[in-house]
């Protein structure tokens, strides 16, 4: 597979990774609370928005390509974070399988 050329520069958006923790609730149950791992540099790439309805309200399903380095602690079932917008990651892929980069499949704002 050819190496991949991309501009490190062009990930200008800084990120927060985080990764949801189940903390007990004194009572046998447990509730999901979200722990950020750290911070980093990617590039956010919108690929598209997909009508949809919640609760009779029209809303809107946007996906994104984000590019970051290659981080081995990274699954799906996590988040990316930006002030207030959240990136659920669905799907990762190396886009030339040279671990330097990673894309992840994101899904803005959907719990």
């Amino acid at each position: 597979m050819p190496v991949l050329f991309f501009d490190p520069g062009q990930m200008t958006a800084r990120l927060e990774l985080e990764k949801a923790v189940g903390v007990s609730d004194g009572q046998g149950g447990a509730s999901l609370t979200w722990v950020s791992i750290g911070a980093l540099w990617a590039r956010i790439e919108p690929v598209s928005m997909t009508p949809d309805e919640v609760a009779g309200q029209e809303r809107g399903l946007l996906t994104h390509r984000i590019w970051i380095r290659h981080r081995a602690d990274i699954e799906t079932g996590m988040r990316l974070r930006k002030g207030a917008r959240v990136f659920d990651i669905r799907a990762l892929r190396d886009p030339d399988e040279t671990r330097r980069y990673l894309v992840c499949l994101c899904e803005e704002g959907r719990p």
